[in-house]
């Protein structure tokens, strides 16, 4: 099979990721029997993951933030009356997928 021509032509295509996961799939045997359909499946997902990883990246630069604060990094156990469940509660964003409005006061 032409490995190195697809992945090129991957890569032209300005499809990175796919080109990526295609090589990471042709070294493991177990990808081998997976059917086509699984496959493509794959790349595709990790093409998306890429492509939303970049948008993400260029969006935090383009914020010019001058902290690199992460959900996941927050310290539940500093005295700042954090409530963990809601925290985490309000970090899922549902209340922006159900169209609610959400106000934050005090101390951030």
């Amino acid at each position: 099979m032409l490995i190195n021509p697809t992945i090129d032509m991957l890569r032209e295509l300005g499809l990175t990721g796919m080109a990526s996961a295609y090589q990471e799939l042709e070294m493991q045997t177990e990808a081998r029997s997976l059917e086509h359909g699984e496959w493509l499946a794959l790349l595709l997902e990790r093409e998306a993951t890429t492509r939303r990883q970049r948008r993400f990246e260029a969006r935090a630069r383009a914020a010019k933030l001058r902290h690199d604060a992460q959900i996941e990094n927050v310290d539940f156990r500093a005295a700042r009356g954090l409530d963990r469940n809601l925290f985490l509660k309000l970090a899922a964003c549902d209340w922006i997928r159900q169209r609610h409005s959400l106000l934050l006061i005090g101390p951030a």
